[in-house]
């Protein structure tokens, strides 16, 4: 019989950090040969049984397994001041084991776990897109999934639960995406030095490029293969990764053209199609790509 382990969390209404740091937990217990259960309660007697105690109890000790932030003083921060919640805390300690590596666990807790710590300490800032409309965001999410006062008989731990497995595939997700960032960022640096003209740059496979070329001044097109349709795309380099603004914009003429129209008004006999918000263009051949980047440098 494999040995219990009791994660607590606190009871009654959930949210992004608690959602986060169990599912964390769950990552770093999943390969191990135990049994584990998730227990809701803010019963002290319950949370000083817990094997681990988690945004509950008032406690921070790691070694103790004890990573609840509430207490006064709260639980540290880094060194950008965001200050830590559960989830940080978790990751803190056991992110480079569910990870893989330093790195990846520091990405997945730049572009993750920050943003939750953040807002669960602090509230998250967000500018309206519109008067009234505001990013749907992933705190809006999980409240979403919360019951409302009209609903008597929700089971609140079993959607606890059902926001924890979802939570799991996100961190997965985000580890992936940055194990894939690691392995690209030598062949897209490589891609950069070998590029004649460093405002195009030309790759060999679809990798993931922003976070590499966005650290040189020079890029502003970047040509990849589309293996799903066999042609070549070319995407425009954003000014931000968080805003919507190209270096340089494909040519106005181009915008929403396909095909026959794009070819004649671009001069690349294979070109397939253009967006019309003039950041992303495709071409049947390499070499078209490559033409419509450099077109589109020419053209003002």
């Amino acid at each position: 019989m494999y040995p219990h382990v009791n994660i607590v969390t606190h009871s009654g209404s959930f949210h992004t950090d608690d959602v986060f740091a169990v599912a964390t937990l769950l990552l770093l217990l999943e390969k191990k040969p135990v049994e584990v259960r998730v227990i809701r309660s803010r019963e002290q007697a319950v949370i000083d049984q817990a094997d681990f105690a988690v945004d509950v109890g008032n406690i921070y000790d790691p070694a103790a397994n004890r990573f609840d932030h509430h207490q006064t003083g709260g639980a540290g921060m880094r060194d950008n001041k965001v200050p830590y919640a559960a989830f940080g805390l978790l990751w803190k300690q056991f992110g480079v084991e569910i990870s893989g590596s330093a790195e990846i666990s520091a990405r997945v807790d730049r572009v993750l776990v920050q943003p939750i710590d953040y807002g669960d300490n602090l509230g998250l800032p967000l500018a309206p897109l519109v008067p009234d409309v505001y990013p749907y965001t992933l705190d809006r999410i999980i409240s979403a999934f919360g019951s409302t006062y009209e609903e008597k008989k929700v089971e609140i731990d079993a959607v606890f639960l059902e926001l924890v497995a979802f939570a799991k595939r996100i961190i997965q997700r985000e580890i992936v995406k940055a194990v894939a960032l690691e392995h690209a960022s030598s062949a897209v640096k490589r891609a950069y030095i070998d590029a004649s003209d460093k405002r195009v740059v030309v790759l060999d496979e679809e990798y993931p490029w922003y976070d590499t070329l966005s650290n040189y001044p020079e890029p502003l097109f970047v040509v990849f293969p589309d293996e799903k349709s066999g042609n070549w795309g070319i995407s425009a380099v954003r000014v931000s990764l968080h805003e919507f603004k190209n270096r340089r914009d494909f040519p106005v003429a181009w915008a929403g053209k396909r095909a026959k129209d794009l070819a004649e008004v671009s001069g690349v006999s294979d070109a397939v199609f253009c967006h019309n918000r003039l950041f992303f263009a495709v071409a049947k051949s390499k070499e078209g790509a490559i033409t419509l980047a450099e077109r589109a440098l020419s053209t003002e």
